[in-house]
């Protein structure tokens, strides 16, 4: 017997079980890219999060016309119909964080999250369900973000939002906000969350 999928569920599962940066994995090079601060983070986590719910939404609603053997394509005309909107949208609301995040915001059409959503999930399910993947899927990516942005704005700046946390006296990690240095935090971040998430889980089960 299949299990009923709910909106709550659905919208955990991206947040929780299968957040696409620390359980996925994907969208690595976009996470590397934005989370120099924790505004950067939350930027292009909202972007991608816009992009994800609105495109998940037209591919649930077209799943039935779209010929199967274009169906790759068409998810990426839509995909970058809505990227094309939210970089017009930063760009004239808040052109610092567009001239911040650069290229990656146009780049978010080929971040494989989403387009995975699309094939995994929109293209199978109820508009209903796929706009519950979008935002659990893009709410899961913004918390990831924000948390790897936020380690590494304090380490490397002392700051946290652009506000002086650590005081004068910090001596700043420069290598936090440099490429290898973030690789090497994610990493570690990374280990820690699943750590963490295994070991309630295994709770969980031994309870059960």
């Amino acid at each position: 017997m299949r299990e009923k999928k709910t909106f709550r569920g659905v919208f955990l599962n991206g947040v929780l079980n299968e957040n696409p940066t620390f359980r996925l994995v994907l969208g690595v090079c976009p996470t590397l890219a934005s989370t120099t601060s924790a505004t950067n983070s939350i930027g292009m986590g909202l972007a991608a999060t816009f992009v994800l719910v609105g495109s998940n939404i037209v591919i649930s609603m077209l799943r039935n016309l779209i010929p199967d053997k274009v169906r790759i394509p068409a998810y990426i005309v839509v995909i970058s119909t809505f990227v094309t909107i939210v970089q017009m949208l930063i760009q004239a609301f808040v052109p610092s964080l567009y001239e911040a995040l650069g290229l990656f915001i146009p780049l978010i059409v080929v971040n494989c999250i989403i387009l995975a959503r699309a094939e995994a999930f929109a293209g199978k399910s109820s508009v209903f369900l796929s706009a519950a993947d979008g935002f659990g899927m893009g709410l899961g990516f913004t918390g990831a973000l924000l948390l790897i942005g936020a380690v590494r704005e304090l380490l490397g700046n002392g700051t946290l939002f652009g506000n002086n946390i650590l005081g004068g006296g910090f001596e700043p990690m420069l290598l936090a906000v440099m490429a290898p240095g973030g690789f090497i935090l994610f990493g570690l971040i990374l280990g820690i969350v699943n750590a963490i998430t295994d070991r309630i889980s295994a709770r969980k089960g031994a309870k059960a």
